[in-house]
């Protein structure tokens, strides 16, 4: 019985851990980019292929990954699986090749995924256990490993350590997260339908309108990570040291309040959250386009940060509470259109930004805050 209690009381240590080690994981990679590239002597077009080969590994699993997940448990899938993510990162560092480096990055992509939905099940279902609200502060682990990263990375180049020992030190670091809370996690299985069936069989219009709502946040995201840089640099004409200022606004905003989400959350219900998420993003996005100033913009970032925090989160939290749908299958379903936003969002910006302005693609990415905080106001699952 005291053993039982002291690993319920360690589960959301050891979920807080796995998310930290996964979002490691990925800024590691992501901060050696520039690197891989020189050292493959890969152009701009080719990168660009190789970076949408990950998400493409991400989108061909979610439906595998729910279905395993569904009929073995997700601590059984953390287990089993999760060292594979980091050791594809081993991979990377030693590609020769620009065909091997795709291909790796391709099962990159398919590792990561299975990884991220094992972990964010686990804590809907720690959730579920202790009756407490901590997806947010999870996903504030993963941003702010995104930081530590980006930091560890930058150090590592300065100090010539190659790609490949950097990643040796994320993999010992990670394999050292991994196995002190593979014994700390919760194993419950949800068999709610043969899983030979199609994952559509489960589909309603609930689970829709949460994809929607997520691929909506997402896209903000997306096209904060991938365009708040040139945005300082283009639009705001922010001195060339000041133009990390845009990113850096945005992610320290959108970490902080993904630790302090959870009471907010509780406090004032998700309905109202998923609202406050909208008009705020929608509000940081209007500020910049209409006042491009430096101080101002660096202002509606943080503010963009913010609404961006709490909002996937909340979607994803829900999930867990669709009554006959075991969470996993609901996840990878949800995961999957909200994803597509994160996916699509950037190439969106870039074409209305070549046509128009890049002004005119944060002004309707704007619109997406407010249907945003529209269908969270409407749906009947957030209402308390």
């Amino acid at each position: 019985m005291h053993d039982r209690e002291t690993s319920a009381t360690r589960m959301p240590t050891a979920c807080f851990l796995l998310f930290f080690a996964h979002g490691l994981v990925f800024s590691s990679w992501a901060s050696r980019i520039p690197i891989i590239k020189n050292a493959l002597s890969i152009n701009e077009a080719e990168l660009g292929t190789l970076l949408l080969l990950m998400p493409i590994g991400q989108l061909s699993t979610m439906v595998l990954a729910g279905k395993l997940i569904s009929k073995y448990g997700s601590s059984q899938m953390i287990k089993n699986c999760f060292l594979l993510y980091p050791a594809f990162l081993l991979l990377i560092g030693l590609a020769p090749s620009y065909w091997v480096l795709a291909t790796v990055l391709f099962f990159f992509g398919v590792t990561g995924n299975m990884c991220n939905i094992a972990i964010n099940t686990q804590a809907i279902e720690i959730e579920s256990i202790t009756k407490r609200t901590l997806l947010s502060s999870y996903h504030g682990a993963w941003c702010f490993a995104g930081l530590i990263g980006a930091l560890v990375g930058l150090l590592m180049i300065n100090l010539n350590v190659s790609t490949f020992y950097h990643f040796v030190f994320t993999f010992v670091l990670v394999f050292s997260i991994w196995f002190y809370s593979k014994g700390h996690l919760t194993n419950i299985i949800h068999n709610v339908e043969p899983q030979r069936q199609s994952i559509l069989k489960f589909v309603n219009p609930t689970l829709v309108g949460l994809g929607v709502i997520g691929f909506l946040s997402m896209a903000i995201e997306g096209a904060m990570f991938d365009w708040s840089g040139v945005y300082f640099q283009t639009i705001v004409k922010a001195p060339e040291k000041l133009v990390i200022l845009g990113y850096t606004s945005f992610i320290l905003m959108m970490t902080l309040g993904r630790f302090i989400g959870n009471r907010v959350i509780e406090r004032y219900g998700k309905k109202i959250v998923l609202q406050c998420c909208g008009i705020l993003m929608s509000s940081g996005l209007f500020l910049s386009v209409f006042f491009p100033e430096l101080w101002i913009c660096i202002i509606a970032f943080m503010i963009i940060g913010l609404g961006s925090s709490l909002s996937v989160p909340s979607v994803y939290s829900t999930v867990g509470k669709v009554s006959k749908v075991a969470p996993s299958i609901a996840l990878s379903f949800v995961s999957s259109i909200s994803f597509l936003g994160f996916l699509m969002g950037p190439p969106l910006i870039g074409y209305i930004a070549e046509w128009f302005d890049l002004r005119y693609s944060y002004g309707l990415f704007a619109c997406f805050g407010i249907l945003l905080a529209i269908m969270a106001g409407q749906m009947k699952v957030f209402r308390r």
